[in-house]
């Protein structure tokens, strides 16, 4: 069994609970000292903002704009066709793209676009009703964050049909920080 498989969760698996305490316990990415504060509250608890979303033939400059109007870092990219979540736009990174020349304001967001790959791959996927637990060891690089640290996660319905928000690492910080010890 691999590394990778080794932190799933098979779907309808009646022992979730435990299965999550060992992922917790492992010593792979681990959770913050915050982490006693999340007392059961899931993603939906921390109110993440609807998403924004391009398409790949967007110029630059109007995903620049529209992430300025809403102070965002992340922009999801989807087809023009079905609305299919294809990758991101992270905003700072953009932004080196562009000073350093390799994109230009009126190019297309796919030419700066994190293509997100779908063969051979095991996805998180993070819902409204994910535990917080679970998003910080995603972000962390646990449980399908391939033990790369994530800034951002794309929150979808559970057969990820719909993209539905966005949650940053800040976001949870801020939320733990507001929480009552």
């Amino acid at each position: 069994m691999s590394t990778a498989m080794a932190n799933t969760i098979p779907v309808g698996s009646s022992d979730i609970a435990s299965r999550m305490a060992d992922i917790a316990s492992s010593t792979k990415p681990s959770l913050s000292k915050w982490a006693d504060r999340y007392r059961g509250a899931t993603v939906e608890d921390l109110d993440p903002p609807s998403a924004l979303s391009c398409s790949p033939n967007d110029p630059i400059s109007h995903a620049l704009l529209s992430a300025f109007e809403r102070d965002y870092t992340h922009l999801t990219v989807v087809s023009e066709s079905n609305r299919a979540l294809l990758g991101y736009l992270s905003i700072p990174h953009l932004r080196i793209l562009l000073e350093s020349g390799k994109v230009k304001e009126t190019d297309g967001v796919s030419k700066a676009m994190v293509k997100f790959r779908r063969k051979g791959k095991v996805y998180k996927v993070i819902t409204m009703d994910t535990p917080l637990e679970e998003l910080e060891l995603f972000f962390n690089g646990g449980e399908n964050g391939e033990n790369g640290k994530q800034e951002f996660a794309v929150v979808t319905d559970e057969r990820r049909r719909f993209v539905l928000g966005v949650a940053t690492r800040t976001d949870l910080e801020e939320f733990a920080r507001r929480r009552p010890a």
